[in-house]
């Protein structure tokens, strides 16, 4: 299949470089009606009409019977009666209907999805009002190396094995990298992090999400991860996104797509060394692409290692068990709840003078006297900005000077 369809590809070349269909016929050794048929697929849909098409049934199994849908109906109608009763559970969405009609032993039962397809036909649905977005504060990068942000994206191996691919892309020079993993353990979220340094550069911020293996989990107050301890010593300031608001880890989000397309679309990939192989590959062509409009035709290369910054050494070990704390910051974008407080590393502070619904930016500076957590209206970046609150943070272990020449960093364009 593979060949036959280079084979196509082979004739598109040649059509649109000038050569004749019965040319084009004998150098694949085809009929001019086999190069017509893809001369027409390629002029209506492009390369990706060259793969060929699925020759299954595009339509399965029959329409629902009239009976069925008036079963449906006043199934969904039986159980809000009975939600309006209060006397009930208040579950009339497509499983409840399901079940429902289970209990009244109809044969061959629908999906949950058709049911609500029937429930949407008919008017019995209701369309929850949109909830009014959260303006979060954010950061405006100009340069390389003043944020790269960080992110997961799960797939899924032939077989069926869930592993987690990190990425990470710098905002300024769209410079990314990447790897494959299969557990998304603390200690696999550090060490992509020390590659993400060693590669890309130490930046201003890493921008990361909540999930547990780079805050450290949802289980204890206080609680300052392997990952963002890996932070601190490093020197770069870790930032942690809003909770269930991927719009603010955008730029990754967005590289997600390209990295999906190129390395898991069309695709079969049994293990990790396969994927590893196939990601290594697109890394080094996005590297070298000159296709951002946001780049003026350059490259991410060279738009990067054109600015002056620093990289993690490659000979920089993960600490063995728990690392030490040294002076640095750790960021959160967090949203001002109904109780005026907001959620960081497992413990609810509160937030004078403030809007329920607000978006806030919130800082825990760590210094060899104590810890400080302040909450901001903005990012650090803005010009001017208000200090809603600031909080004495506990810590149990004291706080190392980070050291004003550490042996780990070296310049970024040091091979």
């Amino acid at each position: 299949m593979q060949r036959e369809k280079e084979l196509r590809e082979k004739a598109i070349h040649l059509l649109r470089s000038g050569s004749c269909v019965q040319e084009v016929a004998l150098a694949c050794t085809r009929s001019k009606k086999w190069v017509y048929k893809w001369q027409a697929r390629f002029e209506s849909e492009g390369y990706a009409g060259l793969s060929g098409r699925s020759k299954a049934p595009k339509k399965h199994g029959s329409r629902l019977s009239e009976a069925m849908k008036r079963a449906i109906l006043r199934a969904r109608s039986e159980l809000e009666a009975e939600a309006a009763s209060g006397e009930c559970l208040k579950y009339i969405g497509p499983r409840a209907v399901r079940t429902r009609l289970k209990r009244k032993r109809i044969k061959e039962v629908p999906s949950r999805a058709t049911i609500g397809r029937v429930l949407k036909e008919a008017g019995m649905t209701r369309t929850p009002e949109p909830e009014k977005p959260v303006v979060y504060p954010h950061l405006a990068p100009k340069k390389p190396l003043q944020l790269i942000q960080v992110d997961i994206v799960p797939h899924f191996l032939t077989g069926g094995t869930r592993i987690p691919c990190f990425n990470a892309i710098d905002i300024a020079s769209r410079y990314p990298t990447g790897e494959a993993y299969d557990q998304r353990r603390s200690v696999d979220a550090a060490k992509f992090l020390v590659r993400v340094w060693q590669e890309i550069g130490v930046p201003t911020y890493t921008q990361v999400d909540n999930e547990g293996c780079f805050s450290g989990g949802a289980t204890h107050p206080y609680v300052l991860g392997y990952a963002v301890r890996h932070a601190l010593i490093v020197g770069t300031e870790l930032l942690f996104s809003p909770v269930y608001h991927p719009k603010s880890n955008g730029h990754v989000e967005r590289f997600h797509q390209d990295y999906n397309l190129h390395v898991w679309e069309d695709t079969y990939l049994r293990d990790l060394y396969q994927v590893r192989r196939k990601s290594k590959h697109f890394f080094h062509l996005y590297r070298q692409s000159d296709h951002h409009s946001g780049l003026n035709e350059q490259t991410p290369t060279d738009v990067h290692f054109r600015q002056n910054g620093e990289k993690l050494s490659p000979d920089f070990k993960l600490h063995q068990g728990k690392p030490p704390l040294y002076a640095g910051r750790i960021h959160f974008i967090r949203r001002v709840r109904d109780d005026k407080t907001v959620s960081v590393l497992n413990v609810s502070w509160p937030v004078k003078s403030v809007t329920p619904d607000q978006g806030v930016w919130v800082t825990l500076e760590l210094t060899t006297d104590g810890a400080t957590l302040s909450i901001y209206d903005k990012a650090p970046d803005s010009h001017q900005r208000t200090c809603f609150n600031s909080h004495p943070f506990p810590l149990s272990e004291p706080v190392r000077p980070f050291p004003k020449e550490p042996f780990h960093i070296l310049p970024l364009w040091d091979a």
